[in-house]
């Protein structure tokens, strides 16, 4: 299927990795690979870089945090960042980068959660270290120089549908006050039934048989699109999303995942939750790679800009 790709995006889609994600072991071995060359050496001039092992749910094993502190603060705020990788991979190099920029440019600490990943621990694990991860954040508040109502979270395709998923489980349990959460291209629907998600079964990055794997990893085969996938596994399912904290919801014009991020941020509207919604025209999932591209930079210019705003910095 040809796709109206930004002028600028288009020569660089047939240049993109060809991630297989039925051979897993492989494939993250490939995208630690290509984030090291992509990234280089980042300049983390400004930011204090450390790593914890904070208590995990009960049962499990403790959860892995780095954390990023300005030398120069702004605000007694923090950014919970949880990465993308549909579930299945990644870890936190993938945001490594931008979290030293959240942390250097806007001036507040930023926590990046190193969750289990899919199909070896399957929902709800993934979930479950996220919320271990970002209590531990509001009890250990005040050593991390943060106000615990300030506290934001931010995540991209997958990590946004954990965000997304952990806003409704501390509202539920009653659990860390959330200030504002950051859904970049939120992966939230199990059903894949949306007209995009129907539509973009060969899109760059990500498609609809990409989509396939990564819930029948995250959910357990057989299991998506039945009556069995409770909400805070697929947020796209919660009836009820009032008192959830406002949001932000970015779609790419081109994903299987645009119409649901939609769909998600029109029930976020319609529970009374204060939403903003950007559609960026002629992109892909994950096209803010390239990096030249004008629209990626208003994609990445934007997110600093939101997350200011939001923890009122």
């Amino acid at each position: 299927m040809t796709y109206a790709y930004d002028p600028e995006i288009a020569p660089a889609v047939p240049l993109l990795p060809k991630l297989d994600l039925a051979d897993l072991p492989a494939t993250r071995e490939q995208l630690k690979a290509v984030f090291a060359e992509r990234q280089g050496v980042v300049d983390e001039t400004g930011v204090t870089i450390r790593e914890e092992r904070v208590p995990g749910p009960e049962g499990a094993p403790d959860v892995r945090v780095r954390i990023y502190t300005p030398d120069r603060i702004s605000a007694p705020a923090a950014i919970f960042d949880v990465h993308g990788g549909g579930f299945v991979i990644g870890d936190l190099e993938i945001d490594h980068a931008a979290n030293v920029r959240f942390a250097r440019e806007i001036g507040v600490v930023v926590v990046s959660v190193d969750y289990r990943l899919a199909p070896e621990a399957p929902y709800p694990a993934a979930l479950e270290d996220c919320y271990a991860a970002l209590t531990w954040v509001a009890k250990n508040a005040a050593e991390l120089g943060v106000d615990p109502g300030r506290i934001a979270i931010h995540g991209i395709s997958a990590g946004g549908g954990l965000c997304a998923a952990l806003a409704l489980l501390a509202r539920d349990r009653g659990g860390p006050a959330i200030a504002f959460q950051y859904l970049g291209v939120p992966e939230v629907d199990d059903r894949l039934e949306t007209p995009s998600m129907r539509a973009f079964v060969d899109t760059p990055q990500w498609n609809k048989p990409r989509a396939e794997i990564s819930w029948d990893c995250y959910l357990g085969k057989g299991v998506r699109g039945t009556a069995d996938v409770p909400v805070h596994a697929a947020p796209a399912r919660a009836v009820d999303l009032s008192g959830l904290p406002p949001a932000y919801v970015s779609v790419m014009e081109f994903d299987p995942l645009r119409d649901e991020g939609i769909a998600y941020a029109q029930a976020l509207l319609a529970s009374g939750v204060t939403t903003e919604l950007h559609l960026f025209p002629g992109t892909f999932h994950g096209s803010s790679t390239v990096e030249h591209a004008a629209v990626s930079k208003r994609e990445v210019a934007e997110a600093i800009t939101v997350l200011a705003r939001a923890l009122e910095v």
